[in-house]
């Protein structure tokens, strides 16, 4: 059974990453879910929200992605996973990590996971500027 990759991250970014990881991967639609976090609402409210919107497939393995440790977002995932039967949260999700967990999903949760923390790491790096070899755009 594929892993099931649910972000849950401060508005809008759950959604825009859900919606940038559609952009590569289209067929990925029922794979990833996104919960916006929004300021004014409580835990409770975000929390019930996810509840309802995985009750329907409790059972799959899952991967939650939050964005900041701490935060809202990552209580919430907390929380819900514990009345999860196969769960494991992740923190930091960026863009990197979403895809390279989607590419694997099919793998068990444990290495969606590793691949999940690679990809993140893997996906942050500096450039080096060089003004006379950037390239152009014509």
């Amino acid at each position: 059974m594929n892993t099931r990759l649910v972000v849950i991250a401060h508005a809008p970014l759950a959604h825009a990453l859900r919606e940038c990881a559609l952009h590569v991967f289209p067929d990925a639609e029922g794979a990833v879910l996104a919960l916006d976090v929004l300021p004014d609402d409580p835990p409770e409210v975000t929390l019930a929200a996810a509840r309802a919107r995985l009750a329907q497939s409790a059972d799959a393995p899952t991967l939650l992605l939050c964005d900041v440790l701490g935060a809202t977002p990552c209580n919430v995932a907390q929380r819900l996973a514990q009345g999860m039967a196969q769960a494991q949260l992740v923190v930091g999700v960026n863009l990197p990590m979403l895809l390279r967990a989607l590419s694997y999903r099919a793998e068990p949760l444990d290495g969606v996971v590793a691949r999940a923390l690679a990809g993140g790491v893997q996906g942050m790096m500096q450039v080096r500027l060089d003004k006379e070899t950037t390239p152009s755009f014509s």
